[in-house]
């Protein structure tokens, strides 16, 4: 309850434009006071933003062109600061978090990004099956920052998960199988592939160094080449790897190893899985491939978190998890690096949600 108003004042907000003409609402704003809890209260108007310099129609065009072109692009065409343009953005980006709700995921991508130099890393945790980040945070990448998104997530709804997919580092796995041991954990198809890639790179080298004169040629400058798959290469690219695989006997056998391992991905029971992989293992046989012999230990030992995809059940789309990590490089790139990390976080969380 409240009697009369206590004083009044005239403010300003800036509206949306008319063309090139800035268009601002003059108005009265009171203050009453309150009888209940004996104190002076602002009247709260519904057309301003949470920013009250601004109004709400306002507040929202700034955050949906922020979607398209930078900060500093939009504070220039609105004549506004840069930091009133990011603030205003925030808010839209908070919005449009809490339109998508609380997650509740049944199968979860785990991954971590770099957001500093010096190995500073913060864990993102998707939902695979509405294809949308749902977390971000942690100090670093260890098993008590992991442990965070649980807790975050609640007792009850871990125990919904029934899937996780990750890479092969083992505080990821040691904190999904403290608190939520009824998920199967599934290693990452493409973070395999890359220390195929890898191996197949320290092959590369070792061929470079062993040889001289005239042979190099061949092996220099083709890193990619050898990396990339041969559907993805141009014709020119194409030419340069038949001539590469012609000259060397052993980076053609390491190059056709590594195309042919991602068969293993296709196999729907894990006995035939388990066949091919130990087929493919026996292939390594005296070729002096010492980084395949290497790679080949590695999936031994973790053979149940990829074995786990021949299940029905843990068939979901593991390009998601990657595509997403390309996503936030292009957003810190455009940003130059973000030092602001609460914006990061708005930003990775809302980037595959619908606009508002």
């Amino acid at each position: 309850m409240h009697g009369g108003w206590y004083d009044r004042s005239i403010r300003r907000a800036r509206d949306l434009s008319n063309g090139d003409t800035r268009i601002y609402l003059e108005f009265e704003v009171r203050r009453v006071d309150c009888r209940s809890c004996a104190q002076v209260k602002r009247e709260r108007l519904s057309f301003l933003a949470d920013n009250t310099h601004y109004t709400e129609r306002f507040a929202y065009y700034v955050g949906r062109r922020c979607t398209a072109a930078t900060i500093q692009d939009v504070a220039k065409e609105l004549h506004l600061d840069w930091h009133a343009v990011k603030d205003l953005e925030k808010s839209h980006l908070r919005a449009q978090l809490a339109r998508a709700g609380t997650p509740g995921p049944k199968a979860i991508g785990i991954d971590e990004i770099s957001i500093k130099k010096r190995h500073t890393y913060r864990i993102v945790v998707s939902d695979l099956i509405r294809h949308r980040p749902i977390w971000f945070g942690g100090e670093d990448r260890s098993e008590a920052s992991m442990a965070t998104f649980y807790e975050e997530l609640g007792k009850k709804k871990s125990a919904r998960i029934r899937l996780a997919v990750m890479d092969m580092w083992k505080p990821f796995r040691n904190a999904t199988l403290a608190r939520a041991p009824q998920a199967a954990i599934l290693f990452d198809k493409f973070h395999i592939i890359r220390h195929l890639g890898e191996a197949l790179d320290k092959v590369r080298k070792s061929e470079y160094a062993r040889l001289s004169g005239r042979d190099r040629r061949y092996i220099k400058g083709q890193k990619y080449t050898l990396l990339s798959h041969r559907e993805n290469l141009t014709l020119e690219g194409r030419q340069s790897l038949k001539t590469l695989l012609a000259a060397n006997k052993r980076l053609n056998t390491a190059y056709l190893l590594k195309e042919s391992f991602g068969q293993l991905w296709d196999y729907e029971r894990e006995g035939w899985a388990r066949r091919f992989f130990e087929n493919w293992r026996a292939s390594l046989k005296w070729q002096r491939l010492e980084p395949y012999e290497k790679f080949a230990q590695m999936i031994d030992r973790h053979w149940d978190g990829i074995a786990a995809y021949c299940k029905p059940e843990n068939k979901v789309s593991l390009g998601f998890v990657e595509g997403l990590n390309n996503k936030i490089r292009v957003i810190q790139r455009r940003a130059y690096g973000l030092r602001d990390e609460e914006y990061l976080r708005l930003k990775i969380l809302t980037c595959m949600l619908p606009k508002l």
